[in-house]
């Protein structure tokens, strides 16, 4: 049986950095820590009906599968520069200013990977439709993005880095 081909996910030094630090506490303290609460669900006696014991399991079997995921994550992980990107265009991590011609709003958007959006910093996925829609744009044009609500309208400002 042939293996799936997965994609490759680009990061930021920082992002897989924090990546990196983040796998490393699970695998030392979140680990022992699980490890504590199994010793001592199991100190309580019989495991066949014991609560606690079957939580602490249940706690393991997340925190590994939360292990396994980040490390696929940065095994498939490429680190870009984002100083060497050019600003002709958009691409991933470029800072995005642009108009919402529907509400007169000027809005700046980081364009980036799925693993690092975050909208209370405006920085949004490359998978989401305004990502998609200002992908490969330059500035002076106009966007058209269908959204829950109807069809946004943004003109690109800027585009930095």
């Amino acid at each position: 049986m042939a293996k799936e081909k997965k994609d490759i996910i680009y990061l930021t030094r920082e992002k897989y950095e924090e990546l990196q630090r983040e796998l490393r506490e699970l695998k030392t303290k979140g680990r022992a820590e699980v490890a504590r609460k199994i010793a001592e669900a199991r100190a309580h006696g019989d495991i066949s009906e014991n609560s606690e014991y079957e939580t602490a399991k249940y706690e393991q079997e997340l925190l590994e599968m939360k292990i396994q995921k980040m490390e696929e994550t940065l095994a498939r992980a490429r680190i870009i520069d984002t100083k060497d990107l050019p600003t002709d265009k958009v691409y991933l991590y470029s800072k995005v200013k642009v108009l919402n011609l529907n509400t007169n709003q000027e809005i700046e958007y980081t364009i980036v990977s799925s693993q690092e959006a975050n909208s209370a910093e405006r920085k949004i996925s490359i998978q989401s439709p305004i990502g998609k829609s200002l992908l490969g744009r330059s500035v002076g044009e106009i966007v058209e993005v269908k959204v829950p609500a109807g069809i946004v309208r943004y003109k690109i400002l800027e585009i930095n880095r």
